[in-house]
């Protein structure tokens, strides 16, 4: 599958999926910006992709806060003229009882899970209509689909990406821009890693491989999506989580 000639962005791509996905697309000939607030490891990602003569940019961007979201989409817009491939991954949580939530904590799940995905969507659409051409792939979450206990918000924010997703799906077929859902479960990144131990040991039970994912097996999944393979699919689901889930 290769995107040699594509423009992608990747949210989250400091770390993590994000990360495995930015490389990922890349290493298939994609030029790619690196969407983070991680000033860190963004460039760190950069540079590794760099070394490997990859095209990767890191770029900076807020997901929670609609101008910066505006200005990062100027700046790939001026450099690249479009995204081709819009993979919306950054994503946060917290395992902890609903109601033990402040509310400041469902505004700051909403906001990075479910209206970041959107403004970026927003941005890049028009292009990618003008064209006649785009695939947008949002990395929900198995949480949004069966929910998950400790994660009732994150759940309830994911749920509505995939919805979101399936609806602009219908609205971008004319257009033949395609969006679809990659769904992980529980996988082996800095945000799974903070989550209680308990609850760890009980997803490697849980799941019929007895172990958790690997951030590159969610990668895989959003290269099929932003592949040409699956030009005729669009709306749907894929969930990446070793059997834990089994639902149509």
């Amino acid at each position: 599958m290769r995107l040699d000639g594509k423009t992608a962005v990747v949210t989250g791509a400091a770390s993590g999926i994000g990360k495995a996905t930015a490389l990922t697309l890349a290493r298939a000939g994609a030029r790619v910006f690196i969407a983070d607030i991680d000033d860190k490891n963004g460039p760190a990602v950069q540079r590794e992709a760099e070394a490997a003569g990859l095209r990767a940019e890191y770029l900076r961007v807020d997901i929670t806060d609609p101008a910066s979201i505006d200005q990062f989409a100027k700046q790939v817009l001026q450099s690249a003229g479009r995204a081709d491939i819009l993979a919306n991954v950054a994503g946060w949580g917290r395992t902890q009882a609903f109601v033990e939530n402040p509310p400041e904590f469902w505004d700051r799940v909403i906001a990075i899970n479910l209206m970041g995905p959107i403004r970026l969507a927003r941005a890049f659409l028009p292009a990618m209509f003008e064209a006649k051409a785009g695939k947008i792939v949002n990395v929900a979450s198995d949480a949004g689909r069966v929910g998950s206990l400790g994660e009732t918000v994150y759940s309830a924010a994911k749920g509505g990406l995939i919805a979101f997703g399936k609806g602009l799906a219908r609205e971008g077929a004319r257009y033949n821009v395609t969006v679809n859902s990659v769904c992980p479960g529980p996988t082996d990144t800095p945000l799974y890693q903070a989550v209680p131990e308990k609850f760890r040991e009980a997803f490697v039970k849980a799941i019929p491989f007895r172990r958790v994912g690997k951030p590159q097996e969610v990668a895989d999944a959003v290269l099929f999506f932003a592949s040409s393979r699956p030009d005729y699919v669009t709306g749907q689901v894929l969930s990446v989580s070793g059997g834990l889930t089994m639902v149509g």
